[in-house]
């Protein structure tokens, strides 16, 4: 499950805690990150997904949005990716939550 392969490298490459879902009582600074869409083509999968930055200023979401998109590129050298691109990021701030964030939204071929 490439899920768990993301989770697990961003877990090894980040100073924040990355999440699939947002926790009960989320920590300052995190990621969150979700699968918006997948297909595949040659029976080759890929997937998009949305990488969220959550700090208390816009500034420190700006900052963890670069070391997350960083991040993301840096799977590259896993064997279970076989390519990265980086399809958008912007200002994404909670309205709701009234928490700052950003979101880079990548498209990941994987085995």
């Amino acid at each position: 499950m490439i899920e768990l392969v993301i989770k697990n490298y961003l877990d090894g490459q980040l100073s924040v805690p990355a999440f699939l879902e947002r926790p009960e009582k989320p920590p300052k600074k995190y990621v969150l990150f979700e699968k918006t869409s997948s297909g595949k083509s040659n029976y080759l999968p890929s997937a998009t997904f949305a990488f969220q930055s959550y700090a208390p200023s816009m500034y420190e979401a700006a900052l963890l949005n670069e070391k997350v998109k960083e991040a993301v590129e840096g799977m590259i050298i896993l064997d279970a990716v076989s390519k990265i691109s980086l399809n958008s990021d912007y200002n994404f701030t909670d309205t709701t939550t009234k928490e700052y964030r950003y979101q880079a939204v990548f498209d990941i071929n994987h085995y």
